[in-house]
C-alpha cells in the first residue's frame, strides 16, 4: 500500500510539473501538489 501511495504521489508531481510549465489548469494543478506532497509526507512518517 505504501508504494502504491509514494507511486501516486510521482506521478501527481510529474502531471503538476506538466501543468505548471504549460499553464493548462491553473489552481488544480497546485491542488495535485499538495495532495501530492502530503502522501509522501504521509509515507515517510509511516516509515519511521
Amino acid at each position: 500500500m505504501g508504494s502504491l501511495l509514494y507511486t501516486i504521489a510521482v506521478i501527481l508531481i510529474i502531471i503538476w510539473a506538466i501543468g505548471y510549465f504549460g499553464y493548462a489548469a491553473g489552481g488544480l494543478i497546485h491542488l495535485l501538489l499538495v495532495i501530492a506532497v502530503i502522501a509522501i509526507v504521509l509515507n515517510l512518517i509511516r516509515r519511521v
